[in-house]
């Protein structure tokens, strides 16, 4: 991750919060107070975000310490001791709720993004996450999915040429819309577009793209797409893609699965920070 982004992230979600101090805690307690508090997990999960919600700590104070009794990407367990915190008590409440924000946004996005890469073990293909993300919190909801044992697709539109249902119906169809594409994309960037029927299959493999997106396809479809590209192309099958359903994709032999839901859906881990 880009620190500087990070740094950003962490700056503006603590001004959000205490803009101009701690009214309360700077009433109880002086500066010179410390406590001693201890990270707990409350739900079963993956770890994922301890460089965050140390760093949200340093940004605030270096002189707060903090002691990870469990690494990045491992499984929790119900009452686990995760980490110990010590320090000014002022700085310490001052950070604890955008460090547990960030903390359980990433965990969250970490255990779900594991359930679904446990349901296609069995099988070769990727899960890879969206564009589906929180504004502002993409860099670590992204590399979030990777903890949890996903891939990441494109970070933004700058990345990858990507030609959507949109893209073609405004260009006219599916063949221009490539057309018009490789006359000017560099030869180092790849070309994916998305279909909704096999009629379109052939057409874009002729058109020379990368990858197609086979979206919202029944799974025999998807699985005769697969049999009819026989490898010419990475296939990557989008779509309402649930745990339910995963495991029926991935039987199709598809390349790539892409899930809006690692980050669009997933619930935040339950932890809490005890003096």
């Amino acid at each position: 991750m880009d620190n500087r982004q990070v740094d950003q992230l962490i700056i503006n979600a603590l001004s959000e919060d205490s803009g101009n101090g701690d009214a309360t805690s700077e009433r109880i307690f002086e500066r010179e107070d410390t406590s001693v508090g201890y990270l707990i997990a409350k739900e079963f999960g993956i770890l994922a975000g301890t460089k965050i919600f140390s760093r949200v700590f340093q940004l605030l104070d270096e002189g707060i310490d903090i002691e990870w009794f469990i690494g990045e990407g491992s499984k929790l367990e119900v009452n686990d001791r995760i980490a110990k915190i010590s320090g000014s008590t002022i700085t310490i409440l001052r950070g604890e709720r955008i460090a547990l924000n960030l903390l359980q946004r990433m965990s969250g996005i970490a255990s779900l993004t594991r359930l679904f890469v446990d349901e296609v073990s069995d099988y070769s293909c990727r899960i890879v996450d969206t564009r589906k993300t929180t504004p502002g919190l993409r860099l670590i909801e992204k590399y979030a999915v990777r903890v949890g044992g996903g891939y990441n697709h494109r970070f933004n539109l700058s990345d990858a040429i990507m030609i959507k249902d949109n893209h073609i119906q405004a260009a006219g169809g599916l063949t221009n819309a490539i057309k018009k594409v490789k006359e000017s994309c560099p030869h180092t960037m790849k070309v994916e577009v998305e279909i909704e029927t096999l009629d379109d299959l052939e057409d874009a493999i002729q058109a020379g793209v990368d990858i197609i997106m086979l979206d919202n396809m029944p799974v025999e479809d998807m699985a005769k797409g697969v049999q009819k590209t026989a490898g010419r192309v990475i296939l990557e099958a989008s779509g309402n893609v649930s745990l339910d359903t995963i495991g029926l994709i991935a039987a199709t032999g598809v390349d790539v699965i892409s899930c809006g839901k690692l980050t669009h859906s997933a619930m935040a881990l339950d932890m809490s920070l005890k003096f």
